[in-house]
């Protein structure tokens, strides 16, 4: 039985991917690459579990289409669009460049024109995946060249669809009414998708719009399966390629409100999908070519490495990028991506690969893949290494003018112009109280000058660039950057010019407070943490603690680097609760501290109405409310007085029961 034997191929390339990518996991090499080691042991040129090519065939048309299918959906043309200059002229200007820079060395080399081409768009993209998770991991997604690369990265999938359509044409090099053949090819071939998503755009919101009033998801998810393998049968009927039509199809739906639900209902399976066809092409990789061919393969791999990451770095810079974001980007682009192994699978029956050009092409490929982790994680100290070597130049950032800041002293320097950055900044104008930004988006920096913002191009993480904006004479010291290395870096920087700082920094992880801490921040905010302080304060609230044990809890949470909520410590509250009252907006609960005006006091003899406008109605000690006026009766530290009265006679009241603010 055929189908069973598919079946069981499946079964072989899922149960061999688990505990080998558990050990790529574990080794810290990207899952991708994992998969192409599955495929490369169980293949027919390995241990051949997999014996039949077939049946390897079958396995990719699957994987490629399903995978296509799901990126679709995670794309979207608006949001390229959205991303504006940096995504469509950086992009066009790395794939354009890299293509013909290949192209042109293929060609010295004696390859065919047509072939030549060819290559050059295969080492033109560069993996998504693999980028995508390094950065994830390092939190860096929302950095300066973070933002960069997924810009790139965007537009190189989007790519995928014009270098598809021409691949028959680079088939066919032949000249005269040939040619003409080709282009009326290309037109169809274009038509045919052009069809598909302007119907697409009316269609499947229509059809959506009432399958959800069903409110069914197994039915909406089967719409969304039918319309992906439904373009996939419709461009395969026209001549193209069956994983054009899904990638189409996810582009289209992703674009409709429905876009979110689809990929979120997909979604799930997009490792299984994946998996699949990253096996099947390391089923087609041959050991024994790696075996007789080292050199070139160690050549071929450093002199793409060197090519694509240069190529991509000038494209950076090119688009006013310091040097620093420039190579950290040409460092991370530098890579074969998976859409290449996708245009590799159509350009193969094509005759597009002469001689062990594929064999060289997959093994060079996956080794890129692999250096990537290595390569991002050296990204600053090979950009620092390089910038010694030119010194000062036009393509290094340029220092903040000495001028401009001389003047600034008690300030506060905001290292990073985000979301956060620009709220504080906002805070502080609001404020009247001096301060100056550092960031490193040249666009950014432009915008915010023309609306009046003391902001400067540099890396706040540097000790030149700190010193020009004064942080000798600064009072506090910002950091809302999203790199945890920069964050150490900036920390350790800023604390040896000036010992005397207050350093903030805004942190994404837990494990680097105790780091930052060490180095000299004075404080560590983590953006989760102070949600669920928040939270946890709100929590207190509804329970009707006291204002000033809700304050003094929270302090506790944060002096203590919220260990808390990191479960290293249990908090110590007596939740007084006096739900009977009845009274809640014009209610407080106080707790007396140590050294408040009424310890030693009584309520009859506190003249509390008089002076301040409340109301004590009563005082809750270990448990226990009392509510007569005893002359007996004297505050402790530790009791609660329960007061009422408009908001302004409460804060008066209040104050009675806490500690004296500290001199300064």
């Amino acid at each position: 039985m055929r189908e069973l034997g598919i079946l069981q191929d499946l079964v072989v390339v899922l149960g061999v991917a688990i505990p080998t990518v558990a050990i790529a996991h574990r080794l810290r090499i990207p899952a991708i690459v994992g998969f192409f080691l599955v495929g490369a042991i169980i293949g027919p040129n390995g241990l051949a579990l997999i014996p039949n090519a077939e049946s390897v065939t079958v396995l990719a048309d699957l994987g490629v289409l399903l995978l296509l299918f799901t990126i679709g959906l995670e794309l979207s043309l608006t949001r390229v669009m959205q991303l504006g200059r940096v995504a469509l002229q950086g992009g066009a200007l790395q794939v354009g460049g890299t293509l013909v820079a290949v192209a042109a060395a293929a060609t010295g080399l004696g390859v065919p024109i047509n072939q030549a081409v060819f290559y050059g768009g295969l080492v033109a993209l560069s993996s998504t995946a693999v980028v995508l998770k390094v950065y994830a991991d390092r939190g860096e997604l929302d950095t300066p060249h973070g933002r960069v690369v997924v810009s790139i990265l965007l537009f190189q999938d989007l790519c995928v669809v014009p270098l598809m359509l021409f691949m028959p044409m680079l088939a066919d090099a032949q000249a005269g009414s040939a040619a003409v053949g080709n282009w009326a090819g290309i037109a169809r071939s274009l038509l045919v998708v052009a069809i598909l998503v302007a119907g697409g755009r009316v269609v499947v919101p229509w059809v959506l719009d009432r399958i959800v009033l069903l409110r069914d998801r197994e039915l909406f998810t089967l719409c969304i399966g039918f319309f992906g393998l439904g373009a996939a049968f419709a461009t395969a009927s026209f001549g193209l390629s069956l994983a054009l039509g899904a990638f189409v199809a996810g582009l289209v739906i992703s674009e409709s409100e429905y876009g979110l639900q689809a990929m979120s209902n997909v979604l799930p399976f997009h490792d299984v999908f994946s998996g699949i066809f990253f096996a099947s092409v390391g089923m087609l990789l041959d050991a024994r070519f790696l075996i007789a061919q080292p050199l070139l393969v160690v050549g071929a791999v450093i002199g793409m490495l060197l090519l694509k990451g240069l190529l991509s770095a000038a494209v950076v810079l090119s688009l006013r990028r310091g040097l620093q974001v420039s190579i950290a980007s040409g460092l991370a682009l530098a890579q074969v991506g998976e859409f290449s192994f996708i245009l590799a699978g159509v350009g193969v029956p094509l005759g597009l690969f002469a001689g062990n050009d594929y064999q060289l092409f997959l093994a060079v490929s996956v080794l890129t893949m692999v250096a990537t982790p290595f390569m991002i994680a050296r990204a600053r100290q090979t950009a620092d290494g390089i910038e010694r070597v030119l010194g000062r130049s036009r393509f290094t950032a340029p220092l903040p003018d000495e001028e401009s800041t001389v003047q600034l002293k008690d300030h506060t320097i905001i290292v990073g112009y985000g979301f956060s950055g620009r709220r504080l900044a906002h805070v502080l104008d609001s404020a009247r109280l001096p301060y100056v930004v550092l960031e490193q988006n040249g666009q950014a920096v432009r915008s915010a000058r023309r609306e009046g913002v003391p902001i400067f191009f540099g890396d706040g993480t540097r000790r030149a660039v700190l010193e020009r904006v004064g942080c000798e004479r600064a009072r506090v010291i910002l950091f809302v950057i999203s790199s945890t290395d920069d964050e150490r870096r900036g920390v350790v920087a800023a604390r040896e010019l000036n010992p005397a700082v207050r350093i903030i920094v805004r942190t994404h992880f837990v494990r680097a407070i105790e780091d930052l801490t060490r180095l000299g921040a004075s404080e560590v905010v983590v953006e989760e943490f102070e949600a669920s302080v928040e939270l946890f304060a709100l929590v207190l609230e509804f329970y009707e603690v006291p204002s000033n044990t809700i304050r003094r809890e929270l302090d506790a949470v944060r002096s203590e680097h919220y260990s808390m909520l990191r479960g290293e410590s249990r908090p110590d509250l007596q939740l007084d609760t006096l739900k009977h009252l009845g009274i809640h907006s014009a209610l407080d609960l106080v707790q007396v501290e140590e050294g408040a005006a009424a310890v030693g006091g009584n309520p009859s003899t506190l003249n509390l109405r008089r002076d301040t406008g409340a109301t004590l109605v009563a005082v809750v000690r270990d448990g226990k409310a009392f509510y007569k006026r005893d002359t007996t009766f004297h505050f402790r530290v530790g009791d609660t007085a329960v007061l009422v009265g408009e908001q302004e006679a409460l804060e008066r009241g209040a104050a009675l029961f806490r500690s004296p603010a500290p001199a300064h």
